[in-house]
């Protein structure tokens, strides 16, 4: 792929999360499965932005995987890989506080990353 055809989305993120991923100890971010992620696919770029800053940073999409709810996404893709700071119980509370239960009902992505360099 070259350089003309790589999609970079761009997308907010705490700080907590976002200093997760810069130190490269987060690799799993997710995200409801809302309609402008559908395509989100393996080789796209995500450029991060701390909320209400210019602060960015950029990953490279490894991998999308659906789930059905967020229970089942840290439970395929281990807590650790998501929030190494937070245990399972935590993680689920922090996310359903994001995304309300209508919003998970749309389904859940695991977005498997790796930072650019």
């Amino acid at each position: 792929m070259n350089d003309n055809s790589t999609r970079v989305r761009e997308l907010n993120l705490y700080r907590r999360y976002f200093d997760l991923v810069t130190a490269g100890t987060k690799t799993i971010e997710v995200r409801v499965k809302y309609p402008h992620l559908a395509d989100l696919a393996a080789g796209d770029t995500i450029r991060f932005r701390v909320k209400g800053t210019d602060e960015t940073c950029e990953v490279r999409v490894k991998r999308v995987t659906e789930y059905t709810d967020f229970e089942a996404l840290l439970d395929g893709e281990g807590p650790s890989n998501v929030n190494p700071t937070a245990t399972l119980d935590e993680q689920l509370a922090n996310i359903r506080a994001i995304y309300p239960p209508e919003k998970e009902a749309l389904g859940a992505l695991a977005i498997h990353m790796e930072l650019c360099s």
